[in-house]
């Protein structure tokens, strides 16, 4: 497994990340439990910031939070100077919980409820972008029932197909996201959105996709999105102040994956609008990103208990841990892949190959499918690496399991952020009528 960030082998032959050995990690907080690299976290918030900072543009990097939403880390984006997005109110509510700036919070989302609407309106947060002809005209009366006037974006889907997978590409035509540039509808958008009284327009935005590995797509989108900017002030006079490119910047979860560099991704953006729009005598836009995976995906380890094991001679070894797709449902969701490592035999050579089977009761719910390891004992510690993003944010209760907790770990200390759920919780919300008999409880 490769060791990111401050992740090494301690002389134990433990796994230690943030100078905490794993194994202690586990006895205090027990597993599954989603361990986060905090030093890790705020060197690729700077990455993203110093990038910018050298391209001399004007700028915002907002923190797509939808990739790991908790207070703790919204603090963390909050003290490393970025921006943050939000997809529902509970995100937001969870930013606004964690004392988040206002003004420094965009709201994202293809349908967005009259609620969520007047709760970010109240809230007075930065931007909405806007991703429809039926959200403007109800953004713009709910502004106006308030008497505010409150800044947009307009997502446009700019037809550009990034190099991922289906699911998480939204760039292209064939998309549930924004208004379309091909067709006319982003054109016709930014005419009616100019004439809407509550309404403010800065710009532009646009996503191509997630874990993009290439700057092409970048450019492209780029160079589209300045000339329908160029277009839209020829025609009805509109000036863009705000061009925002998206994230979608990959990271490593296996040797095959091969990220650039941050700096790179951004050179790459900021260039191509330097380029693109200065060749139009267009005054330059600020320019936002929203890197999510980014920047919390390969600082998350998950740590598991093994337990049973099923070996099917000239078939497949299966080797089942104390999660699964309840804590990290990407495998089944769209075959991603991770890499894995025995945290408390760090330093023990593989021996066998064998398939990280979960606990629920699926055949599906596999974490990994071949990967080399020493012989493996029921009590042993296994450390999956890059479980940062869309891990904790997607995990579910099925089966009624519980939820792991989170900790952060930096410099020899950890902190717990999200305590691990109690049966308590599973059954907090559930109700029994007062028709259905009454028994006494057996647990």
């Amino acid at each position: 497994m490769y060791l990111h960030g401050t992740s090494k082998i301690n002389g134990q032959g433990h796994l230690e990340i943030g100078g905490v050995d794993a194994t202690k990690l586990v006895a205090e907080y027990g597993t599954p439990l989603y361990v986060f690299d905090e030093a890790l976290v705020r060197e690729r918030c700077r990455e993203f910031v110093d990038a910018f900072k050298a391209s001399g543009l004007k700028f915002q990097v907002a923190y797509a939070s939808k990739a790991f939403c908790v207070m703790a880390m919204c603090r963390i984006v909050e003290e490393e100077g970025m921006s943050l997005d939000v997809v529902s109110d509970g995100e937001l509510y969870t930013a606004l919980q964690a004392g988040f700036p206002a003004e420094r919070i965009h709201f994202h989302g293809n349908n967005k409820t009259i609620d969520e609407i007047e709760m970010a309106i109240d809230a007075k947060i930065g931007c909405f972008v806007v991703d429809n002809f039926i959200e403007l005209q109800m953004l713009n009366a709910i502004a106006g029932e308030k008497r505010q006037k409150v800044k947009i974006l307009l997502r446009i889907t700019p037809g550009v197909e990034a190099h991922t997978h289906e699911y998480i590409s939204t760039g292209q035509t064939d998309s549930k996201f924004g208004f379309d540039l091909g067709n006319g509808s982003a054109f016709r958008a930014v005419e009616e959105a100019s004439k809407l009284s509550h309404l403010e327009l800065l710009g532009i935005h646009s996503h191509i996709g997630s874990q993009i590995f290439e700057v092409e797509g970048f450019r492209m989108a780029a160079e589209k999105m300045a000339s329908f900017a160029v277009q839209v002030r020829q025609e009805i006079g509109v000036t863009f102040k705000v061009i925002n490119l998206g994230g979608g910047f990959g990271i490593r979860y296996v040797n095959e994956d091969t990220p650039l560099p941050v700096s790179v991704y951004v050179k790459a953006i900021t260039d191509a609008i330097k380029d693109n729009f200065g060749r139009n005598e267009y005054p330059l836009p600020e320019i936002w990103v929203e890197p999510g995976r980014s920047i919390v995906g390969d600082a998350g380890t998950t740590l598991y208990t093994v337990g049973t094991a099923k070996d099917i001679p000239g078939v497949r070894k299966y080797v089942s841990v104390d999660g699964g797709m309840t804590d990290n449902p990407r495998p089944a969701l769209y075959e991603a892949v991770y890499e894995a490592m025995l945290a408390n035999r760090a330093t023990e050579e593989p021996t066998e190959v064998v398939s990280i089977a979960g606990k629920c009761c699926e055949s599906g719910d596999m974490l990994i499918w071949d990967v080399n390891l020493p012989k493996v004992n029921s009590g042993d510690v296994l450390a999956v690496s890059c479980t940062g993003a869309y891990n904790y944010a997607m995990a579910s209760n099925y089966n009624r399991i519980r939820r792991p907790g989170v900790v952060f770990v930096s410099e020899g200390q950890s902190d717990l952020v999200v305590k691990r759920e109690t049966f308590d919780n599973i059954v907090g919300n559930d109700l029994i009528p007062a028709r259905m008999k009454q028994v006494s409880k057996t647990v």
